[in-house]
């Protein structure tokens, strides 16, 4: 008799085996051990991924609106990130991730960043407006269905809280 032992390891699944035909699999050389399932390569292609469900065209939101604002208005004065946050008393990253959209500035924020522009707070809200019209979709088109009304559903004084 020969002392020899196989090298064989014993493979517990951790997923209960499927109802269905059970998985064949390529014999191993003898002096492998079997892979697990989760780690035997994969076989053809890849099942294609479900389509993304078409959704209407989002409406922009307003740290969007409002960092595009404060962004178009300081590259208008030629003024760089460090000179106006510097202006208006805030971090330059906190003012470079408002410009972004990455940031929900309060109203103090705002207020401070649109006076070392030289505007009014008021100013920056009616120019974010102004965008918000721009870009979203026309809503309300005339009887005859040929050209969009001017009557828009954002008419009148955006507030931010």
């Amino acid at each position: 008799m020969s002392d020899h032992v196989t090298n064989e390891a014993r493979v517990i699944p951790l997923r209960p085996a499927a109802a269905g035909p059970s998985r064949t699999t390529a014999p191993q050389a003898p002096d492998r051990a079997p892979r697990p399932p989760a780690l035997a390569p994969r076989r053809g292609p890849a099942a294609p991924a479900a389509p993304a469900p078409v959704s209407p065209a989002r409406e922009p939101l307003w740290r969007d609106l409002v960092g595009d604002v404060l962004r178009r208005e300081r590259q208008a004065q030629e003024r760089t990130l460090k000179d106006v946050a510097e202006a208006a008393r805030i971090s330059m990253p906190y003012l470079s991730e408002v410009e972004r959209g990455r940031k929900e500035a309060s109203s103090e924020v705002l207020a401070a960043a649109a006076r070392a522009l030289g505007l009014g707070l008021g100013d920056l809200l009616s120019l974010a407006q102004r965008d918000l019209i721009r870009r979203s979709r026309p809503s309300v088109r005339s009887r005859a269905g040929s050209a969009p009304s001017s009557a828009s559903r954002y008419d009148g004084m955006c507030l931010a809280a």
